[in-house]
């Protein structure tokens, strides 16, 4: 669902994150919202363990149709998982 960039002209410093959610691939607001507030939590929790530099988490898959509360579990479950591998 998501792809994680991290570009090479990057500050030092903490990390930062950046969020890209396209209107083709989350077409409500409701869904592009929660997508980012999941993301940003997840971020958040884990941010001391990151590198120093930006992290832009791009959404490239239109999620299934399913309840908000299935795919604010499959967005936490999926930065989770990124944010590990990027983690040292």
């Amino acid at each position: 669902m998501f792809v994680v960039m991290r570009p090479q002209d990057a500050p030092s410093g903490p990390a930062r994150l950046g969020l890209v959610v396209p209107k083709r691939q989350a077409p409500l607001a409701v869904t592009r919202n929660a997508i980012k507030r999941v993301v940003r939590e997840a971020f958040r929790l884990r941010r001391a363990e990151l590198p120093p530099g930006d992290l832009v988490f791009r959404l490239v898959a239109r999620p299934e149709p399913s309840s908000l509360s299935v795919l604010k579990r499959r967005a936490r479950a999926e930065a989770d998982a990124l944010l590990r591998r990027i983690a040292p």
